[in-house]
C-alpha cells in the first residue's frame, strides 16, 4: 500500500517504513504528524484518486532527523568593474519515517 502525499507544496510517494527527505518542518524530533492531504491511495488492485483529496486519508509521519544538504556555491561577477561576490547556501531538510498509510 502507498499514498502520493503533499507535504509544503510538494508530492512525494509514502510508503510503510519509508524515509522520506523533506523540506524542514517546525517540529522536534520524535514528533508524529499526520498529513491528510493525499492526493492518492494505491491498494494493490484498488486505486482511489482524490479531487484535490483523498477523503478520510492520512499519512502518519515521524520526524527522524534534521540536517543540512551539501553546500551551494554562486558567484556574482560584472566584467571591468572589479565587482565580485561569492554567496553560499545550505538547505535545511527534515527526515521523516512514515509509520502508517490510511486510507
Amino acid at each position: 500500500m502507498y499514498a502520493l502525499v503533499e507535504i509544503k507544496g510538494k508530492q512525494y510517494k509514502a510508503e510503510k517504513d519509508a524515509v522520506l527527505k523533506v523540506d524542514k518542518l517546525d517540529n522536534e524530533t520524535g514528533d508524529k504528524i499526520e498529513f491528510d492531504s493525499v492526493l492518492l491511495v494505491s491498494d494493490g488492485d484498488k486505486v482511489s484518486v482524490g479531487q484535490p483529496y483523498v477523503q478520510n486519508a492520512k499519512v502518519v509521519v515521524s520526524v527522524q532527523d534534521l540536517k543540512k544538504d551539501k553546500k551551494v556555491t554562486t558567484v556574482k561577477f560584472k566584467k571591468r568593474k572589479g565587482y565580485m561576490r561569492t554567496i553560499g547556501h545550505r538547505q535545511p531538510y527534515s527526515f521523516v519515517k512514515v509509520e502508517e498509510v490510511v486510507g
